[in-house]
Protein backbone atom coordinates (compact mmCIF):
# COMPACT_ATOMS: atom_id res chain seq x y z
CA UNK A 1 0.00 0.00 0.00
CA UNK A 2 1.48 3.46 -0.92
CA UNK A 3 0.02 6.88 0.24
CA UNK A 4 2.90 8.36 2.28
CA UNK A 5 1.70 11.97 2.69
CA UNK A 6 4.65 13.75 3.81
CA UNK A 7 3.21 17.14 4.62
CA UNK A 8 1.90 15.59 7.55
CA UNK A 9 4.03 15.89 10.62
CA UNK A 10 4.99 12.97 12.53
CA UNK A 11 4.04 12.74 16.09
CA UNK A 12 6.06 11.06 18.99
CA UNK A 13 3.09 10.48 21.36
CA UNK A 14 3.48 8.14 24.17
CA UNK A 15 3.58 4.63 22.52
CA UNK A 16 4.69 1.36 23.82
CA UNK A 17 8.59 0.39 23.38
CA UNK A 18 9.32 -2.23 20.80
CA UNK A 19 12.50 -3.72 22.40
CA UNK A 20 14.17 -6.33 20.49
CA UNK A 21 16.25 -9.22 22.33
CA UNK A 22 19.64 -9.67 20.13
CA UNK A 23 18.30 -9.73 17.12
CA UNK A 24 20.52 -10.86 14.36
CA UNK A 25 19.66 -8.86 10.55
CA UNK A 26 19.97 -5.61 10.56
CA UNK A 27 17.09 -6.07 7.72
CA UNK A 28 14.63 -7.71 10.42
CA UNK A 29 15.37 -4.22 12.23
CA UNK A 30 15.07 -1.95 9.49
CA UNK A 31 11.62 -4.03 8.32
CA UNK A 32 10.66 -3.36 12.02
CA UNK A 33 11.17 0.05 12.58
CA UNK A 34 8.74 0.62 9.28
CA UNK A 35 5.95 -1.50 10.80
CA UNK A 36 6.39 0.52 13.73
CA UNK A 37 6.53 3.86 12.06
CA UNK A 38 3.07 2.59 9.91
CA UNK A 39 1.16 2.67 12.84
CA UNK A 40 2.67 5.60 14.63
CA UNK A 41 5.29 3.80 17.51
CA UNK A 42 8.60 5.15 17.44
CA UNK A 43 10.76 4.00 20.65
CA UNK A 44 12.88 0.89 19.27
CA UNK A 45 15.19 -0.36 21.88
CA UNK A 46 17.89 -3.10 20.85
CA UNK A 47 19.77 -5.64 23.23
CA UNK A 48 23.17 -6.59 21.94
CA UNK A 49 22.10 -6.32 18.45
CA UNK A 50 24.38 -9.38 16.62
CA UNK A 51 26.00 -6.98 14.00
CA UNK A 52 26.43 -3.67 16.17
CA UNK A 53 24.51 -0.52 15.63
CA UNK A 54 24.44 1.50 13.06
CA UNK A 55 23.49 -0.84 10.63
CA UNK A 56 23.03 -0.05 6.85
CA UNK A 57 21.37 -2.69 6.27
CA UNK A 58 19.03 -1.58 8.73
CA UNK A 59 18.71 1.89 7.20
CA UNK A 60 17.85 0.42 3.87
CA UNK A 61 14.86 -2.09 4.86
CA UNK A 62 13.66 1.02 6.82
CA UNK A 63 12.12 2.16 4.34
CA UNK A 64 12.68 5.99 5.16
CA UNK A 65 11.26 5.64 8.55
CA UNK A 66 13.99 8.20 9.54
CA UNK A 67 12.47 9.30 12.97
CA UNK A 68 12.04 5.79 13.96
CA UNK A 69 15.81 4.88 13.34
CA UNK A 70 17.14 8.29 14.81
CA UNK A 71 15.25 7.13 18.33
CA UNK A 72 17.03 3.72 18.63
CA UNK A 73 18.79 2.78 21.64
CA UNK A 74 21.26 -0.17 21.85
CA UNK A 75 21.52 -1.85 25.77
CA UNK A 76 23.74 -4.21 26.93
CA UNK A 77 21.20 -6.14 29.12
CA UNK A 78 17.74 -6.73 29.21
CA UNK A 79 17.45 -5.09 32.38
CA UNK A 80 18.64 -1.37 31.30
CA UNK A 81 16.27 -1.98 28.24
CA UNK A 82 13.72 -2.22 30.18
CA UNK A 83 14.19 -0.23 33.19
CA UNK A 84 12.19 2.57 32.73
CA UNK A 85 9.32 0.79 32.26
CA UNK A 86 6.25 -0.28 34.18
CA UNK A 87 4.32 -2.74 32.96
CA UNK A 88 6.47 -4.72 29.77
CA UNK A 89 4.79 -7.64 28.08
CA UNK A 90 6.73 -10.54 26.44
CA UNK A 91 5.92 -11.86 22.59
CA UNK A 92 6.26 -15.60 22.17
CA UNK A 93 4.21 -18.53 20.22
CA UNK A 94 5.58 -21.30 22.46
CA UNK A 95 4.01 -22.32 25.84
CA UNK A 96 6.48 -21.52 28.21
CA UNK A 97 5.05 -23.31 31.48
CA UNK A 98 5.20 -20.18 33.48
CA UNK A 99 2.89 -19.50 36.15
CA UNK A 100 1.61 -15.92 33.87
CA UNK A 101 -1.31 -14.35 31.95
CA UNK A 102 -0.97 -15.08 28.52
CA UNK A 103 -3.12 -12.55 26.57
CA UNK A 104 -4.44 -12.30 23.13
CA UNK A 105 -2.87 -9.31 20.94
CA UNK A 106 -6.35 -6.63 21.57
CA UNK A 107 -6.20 -7.65 25.21
CA UNK A 108 -2.67 -6.42 25.29
CA UNK A 109 -2.98 -3.36 23.69
CA UNK A 110 -5.95 -2.18 25.41
CA UNK A 111 -4.07 -2.75 28.37
CA UNK A 112 -1.19 -1.04 27.19
CA UNK A 113 -3.22 1.79 25.92
CA UNK A 114 -4.83 2.41 29.53
CA UNK A 115 -1.17 1.92 31.15
CA UNK A 116 0.54 5.19 28.96
CA UNK A 117 -3.23 6.88 29.21
CA UNK A 118 -2.63 7.22 33.04
CA UNK A 119 0.57 8.62 32.40
CA UNK A 120 2.91 5.63 32.57
CA UNK A 121 5.35 3.28 30.39
CA UNK A 122 4.95 -0.05 28.44
CA UNK A 123 6.99 -1.68 26.33
CA UNK A 124 6.69 -5.28 24.36
CA UNK A 125 9.67 -7.65 24.17
CA UNK A 126 10.49 -9.65 20.67
CA UNK A 127 13.22 -12.67 20.79
CA UNK A 128 15.73 -13.62 18.08
CA UNK A 129 15.02 -14.88 14.84
CA UNK A 130 15.85 -18.49 15.41
CA UNK A 131 14.66 -19.26 18.68
CA UNK A 132 12.84 -16.35 20.50
CA UNK A 133 12.87 -15.16 23.40
CA UNK A 134 14.92 -17.05 26.33
CA UNK A 135 12.74 -18.12 29.38
CA UNK A 136 14.53 -15.87 32.20
CA UNK A 137 13.86 -13.52 29.67
CA UNK A 138 10.51 -14.56 29.35
CA UNK A 139 10.26 -14.28 33.04
CA UNK A 140 11.06 -10.35 33.74
CA UNK A 141 7.53 -9.56 31.88
CA UNK A 142 4.40 -9.06 33.30
CA UNK A 143 2.32 -11.39 31.27
CA UNK A 144 2.94 -13.67 27.91
CA UNK A 145 1.33 -11.93 24.62
CA UNK A 146 0.68 -14.46 21.99
CA UNK A 147 -1.00 -14.06 18.30
CA UNK A 148 -3.78 -16.81 17.45
CA UNK A 149 -1.26 -18.69 14.66
CA UNK A 150 -1.69 -22.17 12.93
CA UNK A 151 -0.21 -24.12 15.71
CA UNK A 152 1.67 -26.22 12.97
CA UNK A 153 3.46 -23.25 11.73
CA UNK A 154 3.54 -20.53 14.22
CA UNK A 155 7.22 -19.13 13.77
CA UNK A 156 6.57 -15.48 13.09
CA UNK A 157 9.47 -13.04 11.23
CA UNK A 158 10.24 -10.62 13.98
CA UNK A 159 8.79 -8.11 11.66
CA UNK A 160 5.78 -9.15 10.96
CA UNK A 161 5.44 -9.29 14.47
CA UNK A 162 6.27 -5.91 15.44
CA UNK A 163 3.76 -5.65 12.63
CA UNK A 164 0.70 -7.18 13.85
CA UNK A 165 1.38 -5.66 17.34
CA UNK A 166 1.71 -2.52 16.42
CA UNK A 167 -1.17 -2.81 14.03
CA UNK A 168 -3.27 -3.77 17.16
CA UNK A 169 -1.94 -0.55 19.64
CA UNK A 170 -3.06 1.27 16.72
CA UNK A 171 -6.14 0.00 16.26
CA UNK A 172 -6.98 0.04 20.14
CA UNK A 173 -5.40 3.22 21.01
CA UNK A 174 -7.37 6.89 20.87
CA UNK A 175 -4.47 7.43 18.11
CA UNK A 176 -5.87 5.01 15.60
CA UNK A 177 -10.02 5.63 15.82
CA UNK A 178 -9.92 7.41 13.46
CA UNK A 179 -8.87 6.74 9.36
CA UNK A 180 -6.34 8.85 7.85
CA UNK A 181 -8.93 9.63 5.01
CA UNK A 182 -13.00 9.57 4.92
CA UNK A 183 -14.62 7.35 1.79
CA UNK A 184 -15.33 10.84 0.46
CA UNK A 185 -19.07 9.76 -0.21
CA UNK A 186 -21.66 12.71 -0.27
CA UNK A 187 -24.39 13.07 2.21
CA UNK A 188 -27.34 11.09 1.37
CA UNK A 189 -30.07 12.55 -0.04
CA UNK A 190 -33.35 13.72 2.49
CA UNK A 191 -35.73 11.46 2.34
CA UNK A 192 -38.27 13.53 0.74
CA UNK A 193 -36.46 13.68 -2.58
CA UNK A 194 -35.89 9.56 -2.21
CA UNK A 195 -39.75 9.58 -1.77
CA UNK A 196 -40.37 11.99 -4.79
CA UNK A 197 -37.67 9.26 -6.30
CA UNK A 198 -40.45 6.75 -5.68
CA UNK A 199 -43.26 8.01 -6.81
CA UNK A 200 -42.10 9.10 -10.44
CA UNK A 201 -40.90 5.85 -10.85
CA UNK A 202 -43.86 4.28 -9.58
CA UNK A 203 -46.03 6.77 -12.29
CA UNK A 204 -44.12 6.30 -15.27
CA UNK A 205 -44.56 2.26 -14.30
CA UNK A 206 -48.26 2.76 -13.80
CA UNK A 207 -48.76 4.72 -17.34
CA UNK A 208 -46.79 2.04 -19.32
CA UNK A 209 -48.60 -1.41 -17.69
CA UNK A 210 -45.90 -2.51 -15.71
CA UNK A 211 -48.19 -3.10 -12.99
CA UNK A 212 -50.01 -6.02 -14.83
CA UNK A 213 -51.43 -8.04 -11.99
CA UNK A 214 -53.04 -5.13 -9.57
CA UNK A 215 -52.96 -7.90 -6.05
CA UNK A 216 -48.83 -7.85 -6.72
CA UNK A 217 -48.23 -4.01 -7.28
CA UNK A 218 -47.86 -3.56 -3.46
CA UNK A 219 -45.47 -5.88 -2.90
CA UNK A 220 -43.57 -5.04 -6.23
CA UNK A 221 -43.73 -1.45 -5.22
CA UNK A 222 -42.23 -2.79 -1.79
CA UNK A 223 -39.18 -4.33 -3.43
CA UNK A 224 -38.31 -1.01 -5.92
CA UNK A 225 -38.35 0.69 -3.00
CA UNK A 226 -36.47 -1.90 -0.89
CA UNK A 227 -33.60 -1.82 -3.47
CA UNK A 228 -33.43 1.54 -3.87
CA UNK A 229 -33.09 2.21 -0.04
CA UNK A 230 -29.78 0.52 -0.20
CA UNK A 231 -28.17 2.94 -2.95
CA UNK A 232 -28.00 5.60 -0.51
CA UNK A 233 -28.29 7.80 -3.35
CA UNK A 234 -26.73 11.92 -3.04
CA UNK A 235 -29.37 14.40 -4.13
CA UNK A 236 -27.35 14.72 -7.26
CA UNK A 237 -27.93 10.95 -8.08
CA UNK A 238 -31.32 11.14 -7.32
CA UNK A 239 -31.60 14.39 -10.02
CA UNK A 240 -30.26 11.99 -12.45
CA UNK A 241 -32.29 8.89 -12.00
CA UNK A 242 -35.06 11.37 -12.18
CA UNK A 243 -33.91 12.48 -15.78
CA UNK A 244 -33.28 9.15 -16.93
CA UNK A 245 -37.14 8.38 -15.60
CA UNK A 246 -38.58 10.99 -17.71
CA UNK A 247 -36.24 10.24 -20.58
CA UNK A 248 -37.69 7.04 -20.92
CA UNK A 249 -40.95 8.15 -20.18
CA UNK A 250 -40.89 10.75 -23.17
CA UNK A 251 -39.48 8.13 -25.09
CA UNK A 252 -42.53 5.93 -24.56
CA UNK A 253 -45.05 8.96 -25.40
CA UNK A 254 -42.99 9.15 -28.92
CA UNK A 255 -44.80 8.14 -31.64
CA UNK A 256 -43.30 5.40 -33.74
CA UNK A 257 -42.60 5.91 -36.92
CA UNK A 258 -41.85 2.54 -37.95
CA UNK A 259 -45.29 1.51 -36.48
CA UNK A 260 -46.75 4.46 -38.53
CA UNK A 261 -45.49 2.96 -41.53
CA UNK A 262 -46.77 -0.13 -40.88
CA UNK A 263 -50.08 0.52 -40.52
CA UNK A 264 -50.06 2.83 -43.87
CA UNK A 265 -49.14 -0.41 -45.33
CA UNK A 266 -52.69 -2.30 -45.67
CA UNK A 267 -54.61 0.90 -46.68
CA UNK A 268 -52.09 1.39 -49.48
CA UNK A 269 -52.39 -2.23 -51.04
CA UNK A 270 -56.26 -1.73 -50.87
Amino acid sequence: MAGTDSSIPISLAPTPAIILCEPQLGENIGSAARAMANFGLWDLRLVRPRDGWPNEKAVAAASRADHVLEQVRVFQTLEDAIADLTLVYATTARSRDMQKDVLGPEEASLNMAGHIAGGHKAGLLFGRERWGLLNDEVAMSDAIVTLPVEAAFASLNIAQAVLLMSYEWRRTSAAGRALPFSDGLDEAAPRSELVGLFEHLEGVLDQSGFFTTPDKKPSMVNNLRTALTRGRFTSQEIRTLRGVISSIDRRHERPNPNRMKKAEKPGEQG
